[in-house]
């Protein structure tokens, strides 16, 4: 493997990670909110890192990989963060309900959750891509570029 194929992986790692300290305290103070239970929501969050943090790894993989746009060309960074940010939470919401409802018990609780954070993490999600676009942490291409 490369070096630029180490360091984004280092990179998606330390993202993934970043991204699931956001969410998971996002995650806890929904569910809190939601159920009135701060130990369902402490719950909630705490089962959420595992499973999010490997479906984040492998959304981060799968866009790093991918080239969308007319003609195969990549689009410019906020019309591809806003596509990633959608297809993300698609996945990490319904991630959330299921969980939501195997700890609750009440599948309602479940959507209650998921739609909440729809919105919340949408948003959060957002700002946390546009943070790393600005960072060269990780990309060693980007790192060796001069301006002149």
């Amino acid at each position: 493997m490369n070096s630029i194929g180490k360091d984004t992986r280092l990179r998606h790692l330390v993202k993934a990670t970043t991204w699931r300290i956001i969410g998971t305290i996002d995650t806890v103070l929904l569910s809190w909110f939601i159920t009135g239970d701060g130990l369902i929501g402490l719950k909630i969050g705490v089962a959420e890192v595992v499973t999010k943090m490997l479906l984040y790894y492998i959304h981060e993989r799968l866009w790093f990989k991918l080239n969308i746009g007319p003609d195969g060309i990549t689009w410019d960074s906020k019309k591809r963060h806003l596509l990633k940010t959608i297809t993300w939470r698609v996945l990490g919401s319904s991630d959330t309900m299921v969980l939501s409802w195997i700890i609750s018990g009440n599948p309602f609780t479940g959507l209650k959750i998921g739609a909440a954070e729809l919105v919340t993490k949408m948003i959060l999600y957002y700002l946390h891509e546009r943070v790393w676009y600005r960072m060269d942490f990780g990309l060693p291409s980007r790192n060796n570029e001069t301006t002149v």
